[in-house]
């Protein structure tokens, strides 16, 4: 592997979006929308979903600070992009989790002759409203590019302010900082952390070097990259399983009572045939985790072990670690993923309190690829809480309720009537940092 330095601050001064376009590649995409995408082809093709761009930080107005002309080019330009040759290579032939020729025939056929469907581009109220609609396969893939664009241009809005020298301070000091985490990651014994930051980083180059500095920095307690791109060209393992999306859709495409509560349980049995008893990390928040363990089959207790995306963290995982003894099994041998708004001083209270009991691991998103807070004056840079979710299915509403009550997803009265069906009572809301 070639480790290489770029002068990132000098490319952002000159931008000349043809050399550095913020999408440069299908596969520069999260690792887990390509499995969804398989399993969605093969389940579920024909159903018709519509996803939209939200932007939880409300205060600040996308609409007015991103040119439309420029998130358009840049919408485009995603739209022309075709899979590479060698890009189809690595995905038909390299070992994933152990597992060669993990894309089936069938789905790399499709995924190289795709283009991603069209998009509706609005302003309304100092915001975009970004929309996309067509077949579920294709569709979902919309979710990391459009992220990525809106989220770097946003960057690029606010850098155009600076100068030469004072882009070269503030990307110092950005690498300085990172560094200065990774220096007190390095010292957690058993730590595993994997880079998660694809949807909502700085820019392109600035994962990049991020994960050439985990690399360097914290050897074989850095396990990864979500992002396949830079999987590829770093030759890193790519990491990833599911999301929200696939209980939400199913949910939404529920007749009754008992087929809604049955849907995050039928795609798990689903994901478990469709991977031959692979990738089995189960994802527990979407309809609420309490919820979910009391009424998981007995069957998912064998399972590898759980993501956990909302609520308080450690209330969670010892829910998990408790569920697992309760049902016979051995939680030292179970896999918790923590991987919500994480920086270092969370990273390192959770890596203490349940290192001991469990394997646990961290997939490190915004706060390790777009950390410049407070870096210039006006804290222009602070992350933003924005997100990409399929709204509808075959024209019902989709709903996520998550453990943290400020992440709910859906129409007000749908929002309360899972809450009913699915018995969620009072949540604890939690500040949404990213």
């Amino acid at each position: 592997m070639t480790i290489s330095t770029v002068d990132i601050a000098t490319r952002v001064h000159n931008h000349n979006w043809k050399i550095d376009p913020i999408v440069r590649s299908l596969i520069d995409m999260d690792f887990y929308k390509l499995l969804m995408c398989q399993f969605v082809l093969r389940n579920s093709p024909d159903t018709l979903v519509r996803s939209k761009l939200i932007n939880r930080t409300s205060a600040v107005r996308l609409g007015e600070l991103i040119d439309e002309g420029e998130l358009r080019e840049q919408l485009d330009h995603v739209r022309s992009l075709k899979l590479s040759r060698g890009e189809s290579t690595w995905l038909r032939g390299n070992t994933f989790y152990g597992k060669r020729q993990m894309f089936r025939p069938g789905f790399m056929e499709w995924f190289e002759e795709l283009r991603l469907p069209p998009y509706q581009l609005q302003r309304r109220d100092g915001q975009f409203e970004l929309t996309f609609e067509g077949k579920w396969p294709e569709v979902m893939l919309w979710e990391i590019p459009a992220l990525a664009v809106i989220t770097e241009l946003r960057s690029r809005a606010v850098l155009k302010r600076l100068g030469r020298f004072e882009l070269q301070v503030l990307y110092a000091r950005g690498m300085a900082r990172i560094w200065e985490k990774m220096e007190r990651l390095r010292r957690l014994d058993g730590l595993q952390l994997a880079d998660f930051g694809t949807r909502r980083r700085h820019s392109w180059l600035w994962q990049d070097w991020c994960v050439q500095a985990l690399i360097e920095g914290l050897g074989d307690k850095f396990v990864g990259t979500s992002n396949c791109l830079i999987a590829m060209r770093r030759e890193v393992e790519a990491i990833g399983t599911n999301a929200h999306e696939l209980p939400m859709v199913y949910a939404a495409l529920a007749n009754c009572d008992e087929e809604l509560l049955d849907a995050p349980y039928r795609v798990m049995r689903q994901w478990q045939r469709e991977h031959d008893g692979n990738l089995r990390i189960f994802l527990s928040d979407t309809f609420g985790t309490p919820e979910f363990l009391t009424r998981a089959p007995e069957w998912l207790a064998s399972w590898t072990g759980i993501r956990i995306d909302s609520g308080q963290p450690e209330v969670m995982a010892q829910l998990a670690l408790e569920w697992w003894q309760n049902r016979g099994e051995d939680p030292a041998t179970k896999r918790i993923i923590f991987s919500d708004g994480l920086d270092v001083d969370k990273i390192e209270y959770l890596q203490h309190r349940f290192g001991e009991q469990s394997r646990v691991s961290f997939g490190w998103g915004t706060l390790l690829t777009n950390d410049f807070r407070g870096l210039v004056s006006e804290d222009g840079l602070a992350p933003l809480s924005v997100v990409c979710k399929a709204v509808s299915a075959d024209g019902r509403p989709t709903v996520k309720l998550s453990d943290n009550p400020l992440k709910a997803l859906g129409p007000k009265n749908e929002i309360e009537r899972y809450c009913s069906v699915f018995g969620v009572g009072n949540q604890e809301p939690i500040d949404l940092e990213v």
